[in-house]
């Protein structure tokens, strides 16, 4: 499995709701958890995939891997918190962000069954990392602005190199 990276129109458009849960997207979550082992990451969504559709897994170390098809963000803190974050699809960049410390999400798994979720710290942070990308939001949009010009510039040169 693929991962697209910055630059990728794809990782910039809304993701479409998802409109079937069957067998074969239960067989695409699980090849997206398998590629976080290979990219050694936390979390990854449909647009990171080329799949322009509303799912992302999670799996941190020490946690079970979860499926989210289309999520719904119901609450957040209004506490802040800065974490380092990075993203498979913006490869060699750490930076850290600020994001609500907890939030309460409702999603269906792989099976088709609905949950809602209350949860704070990493994988809080992570389901909000995740959630932005099926907005066609990147981490580094978070940033204030010219600390996100100096990464992209970054970014830019390296690609050159």
């Amino acid at each position: 499995m693929q991962i697209l990276t910055l630059g990728n129109e794809l990782l910039r458009q809304k993701a479409a709701p998802v409109t079937n849960i069957d067998g074969e997207l239960a067989k695409t979550a699980l090849e997206m958890i398998e590629a976080l082992k290979d990219g050694k990451g936390v979390g990854l969504a449909g647009p990171q995939v080329g799949i322009s559709q509303r799912i992302f897994v999670v799996h941190i170390e020490g946690d079970v891997p979860r499926v989210f098809i289309n999520p719904s963000i119901l609450e957040t803190s209004q506490e802040m918190v800065k974490y380092e974050e990075g993203c498979l699809s913006v490869p060699g960049i750490w930076i850290e962000v600020m994001r609500p410390k907890s939030v309460k999400v409702q999603a269906w798994n792989e099976k088709g069954r609905p949950f809602t979720l209350e949860t704070d710290g990493i994988l809080a942070r992570v389901i909000l990392h995740e959630y932005d990308h099926l907005e066609g939001i990147l981490f580094i949009d978070r940033l204030p602005e010219p600390k996100r010009n100096r990464i992209l510039a970054k970014l830019d040169r390296k690609v050159k190199a």
